[in-house]
């Protein structure tokens, strides 16, 4: 097993481990998450952190548009590109949601 191949295994184990947060909102439930892909120069940079986006989210569970909260330049591509393909389940109405992905070895 190459070091490139352990190191990619324990970044997935980390993002799955570190089950983004649902902090404001409605709480909806992701029935599809994607996961972000950790940025080769964040990797090099030994980078970790969180990002936080906000999430609009059309009553079909797609999600409408995205804005940056916070969280590292280098990071913040890869989380916001993830989470506009994840899918919510449905609800009667548009909701928002502030979603935390961490970043993490």
């Amino acid at each position: 097993m190459t070091l490139e191949t352990i190191f990619r295994r324990t970044v997935l184990l980390a993002v799955l481990l570190a089950t983004p947060v649902l902090a404001q909102g409605t709480g909806r439930k992701v029935k599809d998450r994607v996961l972000p892909v950790f940025p080769e120069l964040a990797r090099r940079m030994n980078l970790k952190g969180a990002v936080r986006i906000e999430a609009v989210v059309a009553p079909n569970g797609k999600v409408k548009s995205t804005k940056v909260l916070g969280g590292s330049p280098v990071l913040v591509l890869a989380a916001q590109s993830a989470v506009e393909r994840w899918r919510f389940e449905p609800a009667a109405q548009e909701t928002t949601e502030t979603i935390e992905l961490l970043f993490t070895e």
